[in-house]
């Protein structure tokens, strides 16, 4: 009986609720301003820190030859895995590089590593911005060991809104059917409170960024 009464105590105060609705009405809400302090680090800086701390690998490449000498030592660890690579302009830095992949972006490789570019870099929270309009599409950066994300200083922003307004300008009517963010290896410690990365998807992501930003 007090149980009755409990419940219907808090069910009147429910429907008091909904019939005496507040009239007070928000003004001078501001929409636009960041909820992010300024910071005087750079982007990059910004960016290589908060990717590290959540697990993932960086490497600065000061230009594509840069590039192509960093990622050749990195595979020369890997030369038993097979590279996955559907995306001709990435490609053609790792046929510079002299390193050998599969490029049919139907058959991602599922043992192995693939290299992908993205959309965009959110520099505050360290997260890869991909989408189903790249050549590697959606399956591509889920199904390796390892991921491997070639992007450029000049696909840095700042928040993910930066993001999703530059994708939102790029493809006009045609947006992407897919846009989703990669915040470090996947991780989990549902199994006895013991914390597991890579538990579903790559177990390693690295991003190599060439920096294409002519200096001042």
């Amino acid at each position: 009986m007090e149980e009755s009464t409990s419940r219907e105590k808090i069910l009147k105060k429910v429907r008091a609720a909904l019939i005496n609705k507040s009239r007070l009405e928000p003004t001078d809400i501001d929409f636009d301003s960041s909820i992010f302090t300024s910071q005087e680090e750079t982007p990059e800086l910004i960016f290589a820190q908060q990717f590290s701390d959540i697990g993932g690998q960086f490497v600065f490449c000061e230009n594509e030859d840069d590039f192509c000498d960093s990622i050749s030592v990195l595979l020369a660890d890997h030369q038993g895995d097979t590279l996955w690579c559907p995306e001709p302009e990435i490609g053609t830095l790792l046929q510079k590089a002299g390193l050998s992949f599969r490029s049919n972006a139907q058959e991602p490789v599922q043992n192995g590593i693939a290299i992908t570019g993205c959309e965009y870099l959110v520099a505050r929270t360290g997260s890869v911005v991909i989408s189903s309009r790249q050549t590697s599409g959606r399956r591509g950066p889920f199904f390796a060991d390892n991921h491997l994300v070639v992007a450029r200083t000049s696909q840095l922003v700042e928040q993910v809104k930066d993001a999703l307004k530059g994708i939102k300008a790029r493809y006009g009517d045609n947006q992407p059917s897919m846009i989703t963010t990669i915040t470090g290896p996947s991780r989990t410690a549902d199994i006895e409170k013991t914390l597991v990365q890579g538990a579903h998807g790559p177990k390693e992501i690295f991003v190599f960024l060439i920096d294409d930003v002519p200096a001042v």
